[in-house]
């Protein structure tokens, strides 16, 4: 005989994993997060680079924000 599987929408009542819904929604918030973080940190470097000059120290100013979101967060 053969084996019943739900194939049904979640709508029918089909069963939910709701750990994997939980963990996907963590992994996309902290996506969301650093995404962010990293775009204002680029944005403030590249700022930083244009008024004062040198690439070197927007690139030094850019990896210091990243690494005290880090600790912050």
């Amino acid at each position: 005989m053969a084996e019943h599987h739900d194939t049904a929408p979640a709508e029918l009542g089909a069963p939910m994993d709701y750990n994997e819904h939980e963990k996907t929604y963590d992994l996309f918030i902290a996506l969301s997060k650093w995404g962010v973080i990293i775009c204002v940190a680029l944005m403030v470097a590249m700022a930083f680079g244009f008024f004062v000059g040198g690439f070197f120290s927007a690139t030094i100013l850019f990896i210091l924000i990243c690494v005290a979101a880090w600790f912050v967060l």
